[in-house]
């Protein structure tokens, strides 16, 4: 079986980020110096630009399955994140021990 170039992979798994809103933006915009004040009007800025991307919900997916705990993704900053990592594995099934047999 042929498996395709990392590239190739890769370049599959990225298409998302090829169609955000933020491609040009300055990525620093996307990384508040922090929560209040500077760092509050900077959020918004980016979130701005998440509201009016295409893929953001590709974008915060990938954000959550990665673990990102710093940075505006999908709209979301680092709070939102971190509730709707915790949202999401709430809401999924808990896995039950099997019964043992003696």
């Amino acid at each position: 079986m042929r498996h395709p170039s990392p590239a190739v992979r890769g370049r599959t798994v990225l298409t998302w980020r090829e169609k955000a809103a933020c491609r040009g933006c300055e990525t620093d915009l996307f990384f508040p110096i922090g929560p209040k004040g500077p760092g509050r009007r900077q959020a918004e800025e980016a979130k701005a630009v998440c509201g009016t991307c295409s893929v953001r919900r590709q974008c915060a997916d990938w954000a959550l399955d990665t673990a990102q705990q710093y940075g505006i993704w999908g709209g979301m900053d680092e709070a939102e994140l971190a509730e709707a990592g915790r949202s999401a594995s709430r809401s999924r099934p808990r896995r039950t021990p099997s019964p043992t047999t003696s």
